[in-house]
């Protein structure tokens, strides 16, 4: 099976010590977001997990403990944007990130990390020809570590629109002027362009559209095959083919405090409950409380045996 760390929070950024203790430890308790007193008891034990995938700003805290995830299968993303702290407050400066990058690829392997440049937006500062100029010097910093990029365009969620007042979604023109755009720079580079739950508006175009958290995606990583259950796979009204897994994180714990986070209520909650945060326990976030209902996960191995040919 496949463990998610990152769609609810960065977990390599902030919490790697409360992650490795987790691995060493075996287990994880994760609390449903919904229903907070619905717990569910994860193993870690790689005899269950094929693969974990990390989603990050900054993996620079993970990379001298890179030992402890050596059973595992890896996939990490890695989102550097050229955003100023205005909107990125707590994000740690590119250069340095791209750096982390290169070396995650050498430590890892290139079909074990890709590049997120997302989300996109617009707006007088950051225009159409800022972020194609932006986006090249990027791509060429990170040619050769990375045969995927995966960008989306903002979408304006209730959080998003409360934390980031005034945005707005990229209009249709220039959603094709920069995808467009994109796909060139990426083949100039050796790279994929993904778009990220924007349908196939863009397949014309040479972009790949059918994912970027695929079946096919942690296959390439392990180098060898997956029998996924098909309840695994999340469609999302059929603009996403991505895998989504079961995801460790907890909303509302994000230090980075994006504008444009779809996780993050606000500020203040992020600071509550990282103060909650015990490096020793199996919550992400505080402990035990009275009326937990634990509940013992149903996992297996996901990896069905079979050789697997690759031709050049």
């Amino acid at each position: 099976m496949i463990i998610q760390t990152g769609m609810r929070t960065d977990i390599p950024a902030f919490y790697y010590e409360w992650f490795l203790n987790r691995i060493r430890e075996g287990y994880v308790l994760v609390r449903n977001p919904y229903h907070p007193s619905s717990v569910t008891r994860y193993s870690l034990s790689p005899d269950v997990v094929d693969l974990i995938a990390f989603c990050t700003k900054n993996p620079e805290p993970m990379l001298s403990n890179m030992e402890a995830l050596q059973p595992y299968g890896q996939y990490w993303f890695v989102t550097i944007t050229p955003y100023g702290k205005e909107i990125e407050p707590h994000v740690p400066d590119k250069e340095k990130v791209m750096e982390s990058f290169k070396r995650l690829s050498e430590l890892c392997g290139v079909d074990s990390v890709g590049w997120r440049y997302d989300p996109v937006f617009i707006d007088q500062e950051h225009s159409v020809e800022w972020h194609i100029a932006e986006f090249e010097k990027m791509a060429g910093v990170l040619s050769g570590y990375t045969r995927t990029c995966v960008i989306s365009f903002l979408d304006i969620y209730r959080k998003v629109k409360r934390n980031f007042p005034g945005a707005e979604e990229v209009a249709k023109a220039d959603r094709l002027r920069l995808g467009k755009a994109f796909i060139g720079i990426g083949a100039k580079y050796g790279m994929t362009i993904r778009p990220c739950a924007e349908g196939k508006e863009l397949e014309p175009y040479g972009a790949d559209c059918s994912g970027c958290m695929t079946v096919q995606t942690f296959e390439t990583a392990l180098h060898g095959n997956l029998s996924v259950p098909k309840r695994r796979s999340n469609q999302r009204g059929g603009q996403c083919a991505c895998l989504l897994g079961v995801d460790i994180g907890a909303y509302d714990t994000c230090g980075h405090l994006c504008k444009y986070c779809y996780a993050n209520t606000n500020a203040a909650l992020v600071r509550e409950n990282m103060r909650k945060h015990d490096p020793r326990s199996p919550f992400l976030v505080g402990n035990s409380m009275p009326g937990d209902v634990v509940h013992e996960a149903v996992q297996k191995s996901w990896r069905d045996g079979q050789m697997r040919l690759e031709f050049d």
